[in-house]
């Protein structure tokens, strides 16, 4: 448990209120901006920095004084291309350091150093960018189809339906036409930006088992889609980013067929040989189709991204138009036992782009976070699991089981409280430059991970939390298609269900609609695309934090805690003035009622009000009747009620077939929408010819027995 006394501490981050040039070139001068409270005393105030591997140090200048807090600072030269650097604050008994990591009481090693990195700053246009991740098999379809002989034609609605045998070879039909169709649904979402799986030639619906990286499969349209889609989504002003096996590619690439048609073809250099393998030659994970590329071979560098029409440039030039790459497992490139070229590689991507696209992203995925990829020569960022996804879904886990490598561990995900997602996320960012976090990508889930609806087991309201999250923190927000409307998975093709354009029934079109609210405050809110990061309070709950720039200010409150049960009926309840003449008790009154977790509560203020204040009439019993439905609605995971014309939904809901059978019966005509786990029940009407929606205790009287049929084992002993 963390006090606000730990939040209440100097800070400094890389964002714009405390470096006065976060890119500057060698020998330019830099000022260093530190935030105090005026509470947190010290004698003396240090900044300690790395000049040619040698330690320096500057006292702090007091800049300016404002009524609880005031800036310090000191201006230093810029000398080496990587600056590390902390702040020491020290007097009688005190002898602390802030580095990235936060304030510690004690000294800390040097990697959490804060780090300025000389080098030209990363793509503007990534500060305002919302990306959308699109399996492109699942999105949309054209129609049009012409399968190849390796592949199993399914229907578009076939990826609900459990399976255990899928392959990787069924193809639903998605295609680039199709994306280009919905790219108003895209605009609309607030979307600048798409991140594709990769869209080469394989024999695989995920594509990264490509046959060829010069042009785009022909089931998804060929080149000629990708020309049409591109002019669409400039006029938009949408980005579209690439994805890249820089470590292996797929057995049947024509790299592979040459390889092993002839040992004098150069392209036999670009695999590793190896006769343990009854196919020859070492795959990625052991795998067969997914030969890995070795780049000892200059000539595969020279054709991956060194050459003048290599692939990395060919599809970064204005006549293919992207705007960057993601590389898959990125970390794992250029890794071979005691191989390891991986920088070499690395710094080679990255050098190739700067020289065709210097505006374009690098962003690698990497499980486990390397902080020397991030160090300025290498990628920009990272996709951010270790520092964000996996400690976000850890918080938010609502009993689902995330096992299966989501942790990089053989056993389920650990259960944290809100105080150890800040410890983590401290950790993690105290080891890369700011600007590398700002550049990376942030996601709560990806074709490769349970859907985040599916981890908080369908509660709405904790996936809009983490929604909110994604969309309000420092780096590039990223929302895997059909996240927007509440789409479930467990993983592989579960996760990548298809997008229902024509049926959206059970789309949470309420989520959208928030989700919509969200993107717009990320682009138009100044504070979250060039401010810092404060952490304020951190609980086993709920956390918060401040994003600050220097023309506004976002303070984020994040929970986790029970929210309040949804009742929206056609109810006549409150306390009347003249029953409770006072406000101040009348709130109070309301307040308690509203937290109460038991009925003999309810009956104890019950008792109280008649105590004090004598009868009540109808208003009041029904006001009782709301909070006894509460406790009741809670007890069966309902955490809405909500009247819709003459339907009343409950959500969220997930009934058995045998309950579902015994809904109907009881109330026909219901509707069942598993996707968004509701149900849709016609109200109770007052006769069955013009009869009207009962209202007020025989509504909820109504709804109390619905409950007590529908979930007898579950309140079999209840009062």
């Amino acid at each position: 448990m963390s006090s606000l006394s730990d939040f209440v501490v100097p800070h400094h981050d890389g964002s714009e209120l405390y470096l006065s040039n976060s890119a500057p070139k060698l020998g330019e001068k830099v000022t260093f901006r530190i935030r105090i409270p005026n509470t947190y005393k010290f004698e003396h105030g240090v900044m300690r920095y790395y000049h040619d591997g040698e330690p320096r140090t500057g006292y702090l200048k007091l800049a300016k004084k404002e009524k609880t807090e005031s800036w310090w600072e000191i201006t230093i030269p810029i000398i080496n291309p990587q600056t590390k650097y902390r702040f020491l604050f020290a007097g009688e008994g005190k002898f602390d350091w802030l580095s990235a990591a936060g304030l510690q009481h004690h000294d800390v090693h040097s990697n959490t150093d804060f780090q300025l990195i000389a080098k030209p700053a990363y793509p503007k246009w990534l500060k305002d960018s919302i990306f959308y991740q699109i399996f492109p098999d699942r999105f949309a379809s054209s129609g049009k189809k012409i399968l190849p002989k390796w592949a199993h034609e399914e229907p578009w609605d076939s990826f609900d339906k459990s399976k255990q045998n899928w392959n990787g070879q069924e193809i639903a039909g998605g295609d680039l036409k199709g994306v280009e169709l919905h790219l108003d649904y895209l605009s609309e979402l607030g979307i600048n930006g798409i991140y594709f799986t990769p869209l080469f030639p394989s024999r695989s619906n995920h594509r990264y088992d490509a046959t060829s990286f010069e042009e785009v499969d022909p089931l998804l349209g060929g080149n000629e889609a990708w020309f049409s889609l591109r002019k669409a989504t400039k006029k938009r002003g949408i980005r579209l980013v690439g994805d890249l096996t820089s470590n292996h590619c797929g057995a049947g690439h024509y790299w592979m067929e040459r390889a092993q048609s002839s040992k004098r073809a150069k392209e036999r250099g670009y695999f590793y040989w190896d006769k343990s393998f009854k196919w020859g030659y070492v795959g990625w994970w052991g795998l067969k189709s997914l030969p890995k590329l070795n780049f000892a071979s200059k000539a595969l560098r020279k054709e991956m991204y060194e050459g003048k029409n290599s692939i990395v440039k060919k599809w970064l030039s204005p006549k293919f138009g992207i705007s960057g790459w993601r590389i898959d497992v990125g970390n794992m490139t250029g890794k071979l036992g005691e191989i390891d070229i991986h920088d070499e590689v690395m710094h080679g991507i990255r050098k190739a782009m700067d020289e065709v696209a210097p505006n374009a992203w690098l962003v690698a995925e990497n499980g486990d976070f390397v902080a020397n990829d991030l160090a300025g020569d290498g990628w920009h960022g990272t996709m951010n699991y270790q520092g964000f996804m996996r400690p976000i879904a850890s918080w938010m886990n609502k009993g689902a089981k995330l096992s299966g490598g989501f942790q990089g561990l053989p056993i389920d995900s650990p259960m944290i409280t809100g105080t150890q997602l800040v410890e983590t996320i401290k950790n993690f960012n105290g080891s890369l430059p700011w600007r590398a976090l700002t550049a990376s990508m942030v996601l709560l889930d990806s074709h490769d991970t349970p859907r985040f609806r599916t981890i908080v087991s369908g509660d709405r309201e904790r996936h809009l939390a983490a929604m909110t999250m994604l969309l309000t923190y420092p780096g590039v927000p990223s929302i895997f298609m059909g996240d927007e409307i509440g789409l479930e998975g467990t993983s592989g093709d579960d996760t990548r269900k298809t997008m229902k354009w024509d049926d959206r029934s059970d789309w949470d079109l309420d989520f959208l609609t928030e989700v919509k609210k969200l993107t717009a405050l990320r682009c138009n809110e100044d504070a979250l695309v060039n401010g810092g990061l404060r952490w304020v309070a951190a609980e086993n709950g709920y956390i918060a934090y401040l994003r600050e720039s220097k023309k506004s200010k976002v303070l984020v409150l994040i929970a986790t805690i029970p929210s309040e049960i949804k009742i929206e009926l056609s109810l006549d309840a409150h306390i009347p003035h003249d029953y409770i003449k006072e406000e101040r008790l009348r709130m109070q009154i309301y307040r308690r009622l509203a937290e109460v977790k038991e009925e003999s509560e309810v009956a104890n203020i019950a008792e109280e009000l008649m105590d004090r204040f004598g009868k009540f009439g109808p208003p009041v019993e029904i006001l009782l009747a709301i909070a006894k439905l509460r406790v009741l609605a809670r007890k069966v995971g309902v955490s809405e009620i909500v009247q819709q014309g003459k339907v009343i939904r409950f959500a969220p809901l997930e009934l058995p077939d045998s309950r579902i059978l015994r809904l109907n019966r009881l109330y026909p005509g219901t509707q069942v929408r598993a996707t968004v786990r509701s149900i849709q029940v016609p109200a109770p009407l007052t006769s069955l010819v013009n009869g009207q929606v009962l209202k007020n205790q025989e509504l909820l009287n109504w709804i109390n027995e619905l409950f007590n049929q529908i979930f007898e084992d579950e309140l079999k002993g209840t009062p």
